[in-house]
């Protein structure tokens, strides 16, 4: 792509940080790049929360006989898991990185409805208070999964708060999803076809198609979960006459598609960052496009592998198992394409790339071993062990979190007219891969030794792994803080950034100043290039 004019090199221009600094100005915004920042924040906030729960998760693992009594434990996991999962991982990218980017990218001066994309903060902002009033009147122990009919008989913790938390926030990604797809629809600039989309934008449009299709299967079935609790209606308990496996459907129907609405935007994410510090066009851009589109759809159709102890049909899971193993085929065209990409691209290690090529790995290791829970054979002696957490985290934390903050360094310059210090973030890149390494990795041996999850006690053969579990963990802890404090002390001291300071691709870069002013462009875009068009001379004058 190429630019119509030159832009000035200079953040003292108006822009969209500066044009007002009153709190009104911000609290009641309709700009998409502030609404962005509002969710940045307070994600970060909820991370935190959901970090602290998870240190004294590994302080107790410490010790076989643990520090803390088991119902607190409980809460412990639970809390973690519903604050990082309904509150940090599924709006992470697509309500920080997406609300910001996505109209930029595709020429656009705003989502479709900005007032809309206002409401979805407030909504996030509503849910998130009821989850950190359960928590501040006793926690929850029912798991972040909620499993019936535990949840709704035998919990004496502040289940309906958390649960009306989580289902409060629903309804933030959906209005989210439902902006995104109509602004891709409607709103692209003149020559942007789907074609030419970034593989952010797909990325992002398939995430969106997730959100509005599968939230309110969740949303509906924490209904029922709590009419149950209150009116004992008898839908998902036993004793009432209802089925406990009819609630592991409705929820894992949702929450395996939601595994790849955190997973997809990093994977889009990732995309930007291999082509721009490879200096190539994306390998296989129309596969690695679509098979976006084929994770969304085949997502909706391997909830059953989640039951192969839970009672359900040998038949049914032959079945689920299957497509198991062919929704890992869209996701590995993406790994192989990157990797042709890198091929004898002229490869830069900076800070954005570190954190691509380390979701690379983690997020192959997450997916594989997947596979493992997706045979049948296998996932009966692994089902409730270490190994899932592991599994899990190597794809989440492992591989969302630093497509993550792989985004947030890359677009950082785009988003504050700033520029980081290279070596602290190269620093704190190489402390979050061994810390994650090594606090996740003594997880596979202990799951497959037989080590059940959510257990606050352990035998004493097991506690050198966990030791060096919650070793690993501090010095994660250390590694994310680090991006913390120099990007806050960038934001305001930081050295000005150039227009592009990385040579990028994209209408972000080359046609929205940096920062970008209130409506992103000085002269509306035409695009007349496909993208990723890093083997070409930037020529003036193409859009």
């Amino acid at each position: 792509m190429s630019t119509t004019l030159p832009l000035p090199e200079t953040t003292e221009r108006p822009n969209y940080l500066n044009v007002d600094y009153s709190w009104k100005s911000w609290l009641f915004t309709t700009d998409h790049k502030r609404i962005a920042l509002l969710y940045l924040f307070s994600i970060t906030a909820f991370f935190l929360v959901g970090a602290v729960f998870a240190g004294l998760m590994r302080l107790n693992l410490l010790f076989p006989d643990g520090l803390f009594e088991h119902d607190t434990y409980n809460k412990f996991f639970t809390m973690h898991g519903v604050i990082m999962v309904f509150f940090f991982l599924v709006p992470s990218i697509p309500a920080t990185l997406g609300n910001f980017l996505l109209p930029i990218m595709i020429g656009a001066r705003d989502l479709a409805f900005p007032r809309i994309n206002l409401l979805s903060w407030y909504i996030y902002i509503a849910g998130g208070v009821f989850a950190v009033l359960a928590i501040v009147k006793g926690g929850v122990d029912t798991g972040w999964t909620f499993y019936a009919p535990f949840s709704t008989t035998y919990s004496n913790t502040h289940v309906i708060l958390a649960a009306i938390g989580v289902f409060i926030s629903g309804f933030s990604s959906i209005l989210t999803g439902l902006n995104f797809i109509v602004t891709v629809h409607k709103m692209r600039a003149p020559g942007m076809t789907w074609s030419r989309l970034p593989l952010f934008v797909w990325a992002h449009y398939a995430t969106s198609l997730i959100q509005v299709l599968g939230t309110p299967v969740v949303a509906i079935t924490i209904v029922l979960l709590m009419l149950e609790r209150i009116l004992h209606a008898g839908i998902f308990d036993p004793n009432l006459g209802g089925d406990p496996v009819l609630f592991q459907h409705l929820f894992w129907f949702y929450s395996h598609p939601a595994v790849y609405i955190m997973i997809l935007p990093g994977m889009g994410v990732v995309s930007e960052i291999i082509a721009c510090y490879s200096r190539k066009g994306i390998f296989g851009y129309g596969f690695v496009a679509f098979s976006s589109v084929a994770i969304a759809v085949l997502g909706f159709m391997v909830w059953g592998h989640h039951l192969f102890v839970a009672g359900q049909s040998m038949y049914a899971s032959m079945v689920f198992s299957f497509i198991s193993f062919l929704v890992a085929v869209p996701s590995a065209i993406k790994v192989f394409n990157w990797t042709a990409t890198m091929y004898k691209g002229s490869i830069t290690f900076d800070t954005p790339m570190l954190y691509a090529l380390g979701f690379i790995g983690l997020f192959t290791i997450g997916g594989l071993t997947g596979l493992f829970l997706a045979t049948m054979a296998i996932d009966v002696h692994l089902t409730d062990t270490y190994f899932v957490i592991a599994h899990f985290h190597y794809v989440m934390v492992g591989g969302m979190v630093l497509a993550f903050l792989g985004g947030i360094h890359f677009w950082f310059p785009k988003m504050t007219g700033r520029l980081y210090p290279e070596m602290w973030a190269r620093l704190a890149a190489a402390i979050i891969f061994v810390g994650f390494n090594l606090t996740f990795f003594p997880q596979f041996i202990l799951g497959y030794l037989g080590m059940p999850r959510r257990y606050a006690t352990y035998a004493q053969e097991f506690q050198v792994l966990h030791v060096l579990s919650t070793a690993g963990a501090s010095i994660l802890g250390v590694g994310y803080l680090l991006p913390l404090i120099y990007l806050t002390w960038a934001w305001r001291k930081g050295e000005r950034s150039p227009q592009n300071p990385w040579q990028a691709k994209g209408l972000e870069w080359e046609q929205s100043p940096t920062p970008p002013p209130t409506f992103n462009f000085d002269v509306p875009p035409v695009v007349t290039e496909r993208p990723y068009n890093y083997s070409e001379e930037v020529e003036v004058g193409g859009y």
